[in-house]
């Protein structure tokens, strides 16, 4: 399929929120179950590295950055957050995706991305290693879900070979 990526805006909240919520729905994808808002969503995310993947003009997918650490001297780290659309799951929409907003991240100054990714969640974790990430820590009983079950994440992270190579 061929896909086209743009700078997401507030009238993609609608769409960009459908295909978080059905990320909610699966319970491998966030602790938010709750109802989220545009402006909270986008007090959460950089305003740099927000992208959408469109079939034709169709939101299919988004993927965010945010500020890891508040410490100066680590902004250079940002978490990723990416979402498809379940229909579009494991045909090539998620690595473009990812892959686009790895190589942005770099060109805005990123040296390392980061993902927090559900143990049980293996498909987000070959689709992050198909793109370069590597798995740094096991994250036991992060948080409880939904449910009141305890949820192990893993820790996975991009180092750029372009960005703080010095």
């Amino acid at each position: 399929m061929q896909y086209k990526i743009r700078e997401m805006n507030k009238n993609d909240w609608p769409f960009v929120y459908d295909i978080y919520h059905q990320g909610m729905a699966t319970n491998l994808a966030t602790f938010t179950v709750e109802q989220l808002t545009y402006e909270e969503f986008d007090q959460q995310r950089l305003q740099e590295g927000r992208f959408v993947l469109l079939d034709d003009n169709r939101v299919i997918g988004w993927a965010t950055l945010k500020q890891a650490y508040e410490i100066p001297e680590y902004y250079g780290v940002a978490e990723v957050s990416i979402y498809i659309d379940s229909y579009y799951q494991g045909k090539g929409a998620g690595s473009t995706l990812l892959n686009y907003l790895v190589d942005y991240s770099e060109k805005i100054g990123f040296w390392t991305l980061e993902a927090d990714i559900f143990a049980n969640n293996y498909g987000s974790q070959r689709l992050h290693e198909k793109c370069g990430f590597r798995k740094v820590g096991y994250r036991e009983k992060l948080g409880k879900d939904q449910y009141g079950v305890w949820r192990d994440s893993v820790l996975m992270e991009r180092r750029s070979k372009k960005v703080g190579i010095d």
